[in-house]
């Protein structure tokens, strides 16, 4: 019998503020549970990485602010963000699972990482480092994205232009062979990437979460991350 995937969510947190606090938008448990998955959310305990890359079907990488390495960004510069205990058990669980070829849903910060972890590289502020850039770090905006051609992206939204929201500082800049970009922004940034040869490694820099409840096309994604975690007992 056939039973709902299992979906492991790394949590946030109060980054703005001290980072004593948990801090998750509900939109993320929200747009999995509307897709057919159950959600849980998973905080900074090492000893937890191995138990639910065993026992959990997908994993998706919230959006967030924390310091990453310098080495995943262009020569000469650096994260403006603190650092966090978030990084390292998100950087296990996110292995983890793509070394199960288990679904990997990553979202703005996650979109990040996963590229880095495949050689890719980023800048700290988008505006600030791309020529012609959007401010890309304006909740209240939206921009369109091209999606594509041939792309699992394309086969997933079935669109080829729509409109996405935008809350990100960083970006990434620089695509390694291992990745494709997917998507782009008006102003040519790297809206989405895909990993070629894994069942489900995705990452979007937009927040489609946050359209959860309306007939937008990024919603979709979710339904096929829920779909591709989706196993017969």
């Amino acid at each position: 019998m056939s039973r709902k995937p299992r979906i492991a969510v790394i949590m946030d947190e109060n980054t703005s503020v001290d980072g004593t606090r948990y801090d998750t938008s509900k939109s993320y448990f929200a747009a999995i549970h509307r897709a057919g998955g159950l959600p849980f959310g998973i905080p900074y305990l090492a000893d937890l990485v191995a138990p639910v890359v065993e026992e959990f079907d997908g994993f998706l990488s919230v959006g967030g602010r924390i310091g990453f390495p310098e080495a995943w960004y262009v020569d000469g510069d650096r994260s403006q963000y603190q650092p966090s205990d978030r990084l390292a058990v998100e950087q296990a669980l996110m292995e983890g699972f793509l070394a199960r070829n288990k679904a990997v849903l990553g979202i703005c910060n996650g979109m990040q990482m996963l590229g880095c972890l495949h050689g890719c590289r980023m800048v700290s502020d988008v505006h600030a480092s791309w020529p012609g850039a959007l401010n890309h770090d304006k909740r209240d905006l939206l921009h369109g994205v091209t999606i594509r051609n041939g792309t699992k992206l394309a086969g997933l939204v079935g669109a080829e232009t729509f409109e996405v929201n935008t809350f990100h500082r960083e970006a990434l800049v620089e695509v390694s062979d291992g990745v494709v970009a997917a998507a782009h922004g008006p102003d040519g940034v790297i809206e989405a990437i895909e990993v070629p040869g894994r069942s489900f490694a995705l990452g979007l820099q937009w927040h489609p979460e946050k359209f959860a409840s309306a007939d937008h096309p990024g919603t979709r994604v979710f339904d096929a991350f829920v779909q591709a975690a989706r196993r017969t007992d």
